[in-house]
């Protein structure tokens, strides 16, 4: 017959370190913006590292508080731009839309088309100061999935 403290550093020990471990996990993953329910994947993590470092799409899509910081609270949600051409451009955009949950009426396939060629759904180019990206089709991909999985806030039209 097994004695209690047998017992114990049989089963309730390693049961009690899995439990650690797991909480431990967790936490690490909150702290990185996911929960233990949906960590995001590898494509979204590159989407939102090509987002966020290398388009720097808050620059101009999102708005900014009157100190000039972000205002993460509308993060990717549109924004008046805060800069102007010098010379007339009668196309300039002088607000951006909308890009977190990705572009409104958008698919997927649209949105993942604009940033290999540069054409929006309509054919032409975005207007200015927008870029014509024209990348992988592995990071157009990744960039749509980062932009598609953010949670949007309730648009005003």
């Amino acid at each position: 017959m097994q004695s209690r403290s047998d017992i114990f550093m049989r089963v309730l020990v390693p049961v009690a370190f899995a439990g650690m471990l797991c909480l431990l996990g967790a936490c690490s993953l909150q702290n990185k913006g996911a929960t233990v329910e949906q960590a995001a994947s590898p494509s979204i993590e590159h989407g939102k590292y090509l987002v966020e470092a290398v388009g720097e799409c808050a620059d101009c899509h999102t708005p900014r508080l009157k100190d000039g910081r972000f205002d993460e609270s509308k993060s990717l949600e549109g924004a008046v731009l805060g800069f102007a051409p010098t010379v007339p451009m009668p196309v300039w955009a002088p607000k951006s839309p909308p890009i977190a949950g990705g572009p409104e009426g958008w698919s997927r396939d649209e949105l993942v088309t604009f940033l290999e060629t540069g054409r929006n759904p309509q054919g032409t180019f975005a207007r200015p100061p927008m870029p014509p990206y024209r990348l992988s089709g592995d990071d157009a991909r990744a960039v749509a999935e980062y932009l598609l999985s953010i949670k949007t806030v309730d648009r005003q039209p």
